[in-house]
């Protein structure tokens, strides 16, 4: 298995393996892989020539920097995971002066609002971090598809924005959730929970099932305050917040519209440990 960990022996690798007609398969990830990140890499397989995974833990894109610090990482076994997808499969895991050169800052992008919402409202210059990551990883790789999953739909939605207004030429596919047995969506962060706070969190997944079965005959404002009213019981969990959005603009529906497609949206903590979900409900 081949591993770089500066982008000019990768994009010089690259280029002696690769030539007019090769497709390359990228999934870009801050490690700690899990059968989520796996899934988006044997389907890069199945659609690519050839496939590279990065493993990087970026810090522009943390506003809080007790998240950056606590944050999982474990290359040697995600290297390992990685191995037995295939060994074919090329990981770049750079130091941060290898991507950022020494200026540690993010560029500030334009996403015509939707960086404005949910995550963005509640993490300021999260997305400023994830679109100068993106960015500066698509530039060394050069890859014909990125594979995204779609738990972070909000950061999926920037980032093809992010591919549409800059003119960047790779295709963006989004894949399916990956969920443990009781439903809690695979995140790296699951990794710093207990198991006894692993095996309740699985009420994220739980309420926003009945959120969308009672988003079906009530209100967005309705399904809102009974989110909100479920979490206050609980002692464990803090609800950072809750939201039904439309999945174009991720504006919050104020009154349905049937040619509308509907996501709701989540942010808890679980003993300061952030976790999101998302479910469509269309």
């Amino acid at each position: 298995m081949l591993i770089f960990n500066t982008n000019n022996e990768l994009v010089s690798h690259l280029k002696s393996v690769t030539n007019s007609k090769t497709s390359i398969g990228f999934v870009p990830t801050m490690g700690a892989l899990h059968q989520g990140h796996l899934s988006l890499l044997k389907t890069a397989l199945k659609q690519n020539s050839l496939v590279v995974i990065s493993i990087f833990v970026n810090p522009t894109q943390f506003n809080n920097p007790e998240d950056l610090a606590k944050y999982p990482r474990t290359l040697d076994a995600d290297v390992e995971k990685t191995k037995k997808v295939s060994s074919e499969i090329i990981v770049y895991a750079p130091s941060v002066n290898d991507i950022y050169e020494g200026k540690t800052v993010s560029q500030h992008f334009d996403y015509d609002g939707i960086e404005n919402q949910m995550e963005g409202k509640f993490r300021p210059g999260h997305f400023n971090g994830v679109g100068t990551i993106v960015k500066r990883l698509f530039e060394i790789v050069k890859p014909t598809n990125a594979y995204f999953g779609e738990k972070d739909f909000q950061q999926l939605q920037i980032v093809k924005k992010l591919v549409s207004k800059y003119k960047i030429p790779v295709n963006i596919v989004g894949c399916p959730i990956h969920r443990e047995a009781n439903g809690l969506a695979m995140s790296s962060r699951n990794e710093r929970l207990s198991s006894d706070e692993r095996k309740e969190a699985a009420m994220i997944y739980q309420t926003i099932l009945e959120a969308k079965k009672q988003f079906g005959t009530k209100s967005a404002t309705e399904v809102t305050k009974w989110v909100e009213r479920t979490f206050a019981k609980q002692n464990r969990f803090e609800l950072e917040y809750f939201q039904i959005a439309d999945e174009a603009t991720l504006l919050p529906c104020v009154r349905k519209n049937k040619n509308k497609n509907y996501r709701i949206f989540i942010a808890v903590f679980v003993n300061k440990i952030r976790l999101i979900d998302t479910i469509s409900v269309n």
